[in-house]
């Protein structure tokens, strides 16, 4: 195998793991906690899940041809609380997620020497790939932590507790 094939493989597992993390936290939550916010400078879930998808839908349709910016997208609007329920803010988010995800699939080994342009920016797909890496590991990281600020000692823990470490090493290396 490649390692333009291994790197598309790899990238791919980890766009999913960090989706799977997102839902993970929706699960546990109820309606009104998607729109909590723990001041007026902070967002809530829910502007968070609207500014993910609105990202994942400029950046990555005609990825390829196309500036990530589309002229159509309101940014500013995404950082505006709309008063979307569960099921709304769980659609936004697959629409998102699923042109995303699409788009990666599409991808070969070629296209990783291609260079793409956001906001008028050439950078080299590989560069444009973990830019989104970054950005929507650093979201999803705040939707989880909000998620566990709402659900205090409900949480269910999304890694290893605390405290579990050496178990859930002693375990993982009996298993292997």
């Amino acid at each position: 195998m490649s390692i333009g094939t291994e790197y598309l493989r790899v990238i791919r597992e980890r766009f999913t793991t960090i989706k799977g993390q997102g839902e993970k936290t929706f699960a546990q939550l109820d309606e009104g906690d998607f729109h909590w916010t723990m001041n007026d400078a902070s967002n809530s879930i829910a502007v968070l899940i609207q500014h993910i998808s609105g990202n994942m839908v400029s950046r990555w349709t005609d990825f390829l041809t196309t500036d990530g910016e589309k002229p159509d997208r309101n940014r500013d609007g995404e950082f505006e609380a709309k008063q979307m329920s569960k099921v709304q803010l769980l659609d936004c988010w697959e629409h998102g997620w699923g042109v995303f995800l699409n788009t990666l699939e599409s991808l070969n080994e070629q296209d990783l020497e291609k260079t793409v342009h956001i906001r008028g920016e050439a950078q080299s797909v590989i560069d444009a790939i973990e830019r989104q890496m970054a950005h929507y590991a650093a979201h999803v990281g705040q939707i989880m932590f909000i998620g566990k600020q709402i659900k205090g000692e409900q949480w269910e823990n999304l890694s290893i507790p605390k405290g579990e470490s050496d178990a859930y090493l002693a375990r993982m290396l009996k298993g292997n």
